[in-house]
């Protein structure tokens, strides 16, 4: 790795080589940003940087503790991430150990317990909380800081997925910020900032990252996973701006299948066939939650793509780029359909299966829904707050 394997993220690079060039390293920093965007490897290329003996604001890659560094066994550089054992005599060092090393060799790859519950299976789900506790941050965190350096020239720590703190956790956690040892230095990466203490908040510099160009991705793809062109320009247009997810999308062989079930929701939906709508709501909801999470951003993507080919026709940048046929002949056959409702409906989908609404019914609702948006009907939210509800039916 080096600065210029990092994609896209230029404006946080360049702050970032300028602190190291000036030696005003802050000794807390926040990447907050969308998952699989770099926020991971520039952590680690921080941490490379950091403690190279050659150079000030670059790894020179050549050194002694460059090499550590990149095979992740530097003693001085620590990795963090939550776990779902919910005591630490329980947790499982080896696979920890091995998703560390997974990130050392490729940090856009997906490592963490709630996309990964299991290393070796990626269609494995789990509902097991995944959290840093407070025990966690006692042994991983404040003990080890109150020792001496080892070899490095600091003490780096980077906490992926810092949202997932306890509050209990985080109160400890931000008291090591209060007073942090001389030469620590705290990385930070999150997805959801607002999730965080407001005093760890104002703590951290905090430097935002950008989803990426799907072009970055597609020439990664190519490029790093020797990925067929073709197959690497409709994975970046599905990826909506990570690299982590294209590479999850690019091992999910069952990808081809889930596109196919949401043609077959779509179909069953404008139909209302009940024998066709059950077995497609019943055949998804046995997926598990993770899953139908990524049918529904697969149906997300479909629908975007009827909206780009409805104004910009045989121009259009699809992301299904092969099921062009199938868009235009929905497109051609329902000129009524409410297609920014049926993006809004699938949008609100995706965010009840997030907090765990029963995934039969969220399908069943949504299906009754754009039923009525592919005639041209009046698009009502899928959820109604009970309160509400009864003023309705009084």
């Amino acid at each position: 790795m080096a600065w210029s394997s990092i994609l896209d993220q230029d404006r946080v690079v360049e702050t970032l080589r300028r602190a190291l060039s000036q030696d005003r390293v802050a000794h807390a920093y926040l990447f907050h940003g969308p998952e699989g965007v770099g926020k991971r490897a520039v952590a680690l290329e921080m941490a490379r940087a950091l403690q190279c003996t050659e150079q000030t604001e670059e790894a020179c890659g050549d050194c002694q503790a460059c090499r550590k560094t990149g095979r992740m066994v530097h003693p001085d550089v620590h990795v963090h991430l939550p776990h779902p054992w919910s005591e630490e005599a329980d947790r499982d060092e080896e696979d920890i150990g091995k998703r560390i090393q997974r990130l050392g060799d490729n940090p856009y790859a997906a490592v963490d317990f709630v996309r990964r519950p299991s290393l070796s299976d990626p269609t494995e789900t789990s509902n097991k909380q995944v959290l840093y506790r407070i025990e966690q941050v006692r042994q991983d965190l404040i003990k080890p800081m109150s020792l001496a350096r080892g070899e490095g020239q600091y003490k780096v720590n980077i906490l992926m997925d810092v949202e997932k703190m306890r509050e209990e956790a985080a109160n400890a956690f931000l008291k090591l910020l209060e007073e942090p040892p001389p030469q620590t230095i705290f990385l930070l990466t999150t997805s959801r900032p607002e999730q965080l203490l407001p005093t760890i908040l104002s703590r951290c510099q905090r430097l935002r990252f950008d989803p990426l160009l799907p072009e970055s991705i597609e020439s990664a793809l190519v490029e790093r996973n020797e990925m067929a062109p073709d197959a690497a320009a409709m994975l970046s247009r599905m990826a909506d701006g990570s690299y982590s997810h294209a590479l999850d999308l690019a091992r999910n062989e069952a990808l081809m299948t889930s596109r196919e079930r949401v043609l077959d929701y779509f179909r069953a939906a404008y139909t209302q066939k009940v024998e066709s709508l059950t077995g497609c709501i019943q055949t998804l909801s046995n997926q598990g939650r993770e899953q139908v999470k990524i049918v529904l951003q697969l149906m997300l993507r479909w629908v975007r793509d009827l909206l780009l080919y409805r104004s910009m026709g045989e121009e259009a940048p699809l992301v299904n780029v092969d099921q062009k046929e199938a868009v235009a002949r929905f497109c051609k056959n329902l000129p009524d359909a409410d297609l920014k409702g049926m993006v809004g409906l699938v949008e609100e989908a995706i965010y009840l299966t997030e907090r765990n609404v029963q995934v039969s019914l969220v399908l069943t609702a949504l299906a009754q829904s754009l039923g009525k948006a592919m005639r041209g009907g009046t698009v009502d939210s899928l959820y109604v707050p009970l309160p509400e509800a009864e003023l309705r039916t009084a």
